[in-house]
């Protein structure tokens, strides 16, 4: 299929919301400060990505990460604090939470199409040109190391999945929002990473419709007793 844009995917969000429906979703390096903080700030979480992905959590170093986008590491610890917060700051460029909840949320804050919504969006960050290879970087950076993991599940589970379980009203939204989280780390490391057969050639479309219901199950339907009687 084509790979969708992230304005697609926002688009098609909509769309299935509205319908009830499913259409899918080298410079010379230089040393020194670069003029203009935006600039200087995207080239360092550009440079971090690269050596995330190439050397993992543990492996890439802010001296490193520096000397590929050619800033001073000065300016690394200025804009994120430490590597934990350089790496958070990576999670948050290529998901951007908030965007993300109020396109899978919708106008209306239905629950119906919840799970289908949210897969759809989740599918095609994976699927876009553009913030695909932002993923990857991620998702292989926390497989290398337990903090990375930590962070990157809590990130999901509570920037992104925490709002969406939150707005439904529905009894025990952390445990939604981590089964749901479950769902979609895996999804991606299965179909994206290892690359597993047959997940990783299904058409984009085909794993939307099969995974929306578990994660409309997950959000909106009935919790084991077990939980329930916790109440």
């Amino acid at each position: 299929m084509t790979a969708p844009g992230r304005a697609e995917a926002r688009a098609w969000v909509g769309d299935a919301e509205e319908d009830g429906g499913a259409p899918m979703r080298t410079a010379r390096k230089r040393t020194g400060r670069r003029p203009g903080n935006t600039e200087s700030r995207q080239a360092i979480l550009t440079a971090a990505r690269a050596k995330f992905a190439l050397y993992g959590y543990e492996g890439a170093s802010i001296r490193s990460i520096a000397q590929e986008a050619g800033v001073d590491t000065a300016l690394i610890h200025h804009f994120f604090l430490s590597k934990e917060g350089l790496f958070a700051a990576s999670i948050h460029d290529a998901i951007e939470p908030e965007r993300m909840v109020e396109q899978v949320l919708g106008k209306r804050r239905a629950t119906r199409g919840l799970g289908e919504r949210l897969a759809r969006y989740f599918m095609g960050l994976w699927e876009a040109p553009e913030t695909r290879d932002k993923m990857r970087s991620i998702l292989r950076s926390a497989l290398s190391h337990d903090r990375a993991q930590k962070m990157l599940r809590d990130f999901v589970a509570v920037e992104v999945l925490g709002p969406i379980a939150g707005s439904t009203g529905k009894s025990h939204p952390e445990v939604r929002a981590a089964l749901a989280a479950s769902q979609l780390i895996g999804l991606a490391l299965t179909r994206y990473i290892v690359e597993l057969g047959p997940i990783a050639s299904l058409d984009a479309e085909q794993v939307v419709a099969c995974v929306a219901p578990t994660l409309q199950r997950y959000l909106v339907g009935p919790l084991p007793e077990s939980l329930t009687e916790d109440d």
